[in-house]
């Protein structure tokens, strides 16, 4: 099975799903990485400003950013091959880089019943709830 990893730029937290104006990529992103999950597939996701260490720690990203700026984030990484950068995959690109039927990664994952905060909307494991609440 391949690995990908995708290296993504600061964001709130580590989907960038959360907060009042929520970039519609970030949101087919976030379905897509479900649905694989779903099928046993798991895409590794890092945030620049979550998981800075492991950006110093991994070679290949350091070396980008130093030559070309963190404006080179998004990176996605398949078995340690840089596949894109400055952007997302496609669905259809993913599907067939991970040879899964691309409207898979369409559809809605299912709703758990889990809130992405907790109930009084104020911690939450990503760390994208405060006073406010996010959801």
């Amino acid at each position: 099975m391949k690995k990908m990893i995708i290296f993504d730029p600061a964001m709130c937290c580590s989907t960038g799903v959360c907060g009042p104006s929520v970039d519609p990529e970030l949101i087919r992103m976030s379905t897509v990485i479900n649905n694989l999950e779903k099928k046993g597939i798991t895409v590794e996701r890092h945030g620049l400003s979550t998981n800075p260490e492991i950006f110093i720690k991994n070679k290949q990203i350091n070396e980008l950013i130093n030559k070309e700026g963190v404006e080179i984030l998004p990176v996605t990484l398949v078995d340690d091959e840089v596949i894109k950068t400055k952007g997302y995959l496609s669905n259809e690109e993913m599907a067939k880089i991970l040879d899964v039927p691309s409207e898979s990664l369409q559809s809605k994952p299912e709703d758990d019943g889990s809130p992405c905060c907790s109930e009084d909307n104020t911690t939450s494991d990503s760390g994208c709830c405060g006073e406010d609440g996010c959801c």
